[in-house]
């Protein structure tokens, strides 16, 4: 079975058995109420790249895949962050297999034996419900609630991902560190919803102004965390200097039009490779840094431990 050309929702089938894929094909052709294309994999490493390509509506993955089990294959994807729901397929009718299929991250569970078009159809329509909730509620526990930015628990992973390769490759990255400027005077002259709103302003620019690869996150109140993935130190200053002068040039409008304040931001800058031995201290040397911007009398840029302004 082969994907066809066609612009429906696709179904990966994942069974070493060549005539399971064309009794499956069947019964998708045979649903009610939903229309489906179909693309199968016959090996276990066929389906992990299948499935890890992200491309499919739903999975129907065979319990028992050559001397491996498809919750093995299941338990790999997921390790590779893919969130294709799938549904286990077994000729094993037993709890023991029905449970085992939800811990490895399996949606539902059906026997071959009672396999039908309308039991199909259900099973298919609630993954594919299920999976698109899931992948909401990812999002949004990777999500601030108030700017849509990265979230901290999700920059601290980024961190440790991108330290492990700039170790291995010996190519550098740095990490900004931004608070909004004298906020507290914006909450108590204006209010704490206007507060919110110079938040959410300052990660729009943040957003608009970086590049596509580096990655913004809010830490916490007023501060937000930025990487930037191959990038020295002086690469890092120009990124950060250009936020400055974005800001600069873009005040925040509150909602009515009637007040605009200017913003600005005192940033802290650490390289890796150069600055610290491990992410964690790499934030922390950027932490740091912010301060030192701070008492140095604020919007601007320090990215070494000489000098107020890099």
């Amino acid at each position: 079975m082969t994907a066809p050309a066609s612009d429906r929702p696709i179904l990966l089938c994942i069974d070493d058995d060549p005539l399971q894929h064309r009794i499956v094909e069947r019964l998708i052709e045979a649903f009610e109420h939903s229309r489906y294309a179909c693309e199968g994999a016959l090996t276990y490493d066929e389906g992990l790249t299948a499935l890890a390509s992200g491309r499919h509506a739903a999975c129907l993955l065979d319990y028992q895949l050559d001397d491996r089990t498809g919750l093995d294959l299941l338990l790999e994807a997921r390790r590779l962050n893919t969130d294709t729901p799938v549904i286990v397929i077994t000729v094993a009718d037993t709890e023991d297999v029905d449970i085992a299929a939800a811990e490895a991250g399996a949606v539902d569970f059906l026997p071959k034996a009672n396999l039908n078009p309308r039991l199909l159809e259900r099973a298919v329509r609630y993954a594919v419900k299920m999976g698109a909730t899931l992948k909401q509620l990812r999002a949004l526990a990777l999500r601030d609630e108030l700017t849509g930015l990265l979230n901290r628990r999700e920059l601290h992973t980024l961190l440790q991902d991108e330290w492990l390769r700039s170790a291995r490759f010996k190519r550098p990255f740095s990490v900004g560190v931004a608070d909004i400027d004298y906020f507290k005077r914006v909450n108590d002259e204006h209010g704490h919803p206007a507060g919110d709103e110079v938040i959410r302003h300052v990660g729009r620019v943040l957003e608009a102004t970086l590049r596509r690869l580096d990655r913004v996150a809010r830490v916490g109140g007023e501060e937000f965390a930025i990487l930037m993935p191959e990038t020295g130190r002086q690469e890092a200053i120009i990124a950060m200097e250009r936020v400055r002068a974005a800001l600069a040039r873009s005040p925040c409008v509150l909602p009515g039009g009637g007040v605009t304040l200017p913003v600005t931001l005192s940033i802290g800058v650490g390289v890796s490779l150069e600055d610290a031995d491990n992410p964690d201290a790499l934030f922390g040397v950027a932490d740091k840094r912010l301060y030192a911007a701070k008492r140095g009398g604020r919007d601007r840029v320090v990215a070494n431990d000489h000098s107020p302004r890099a």
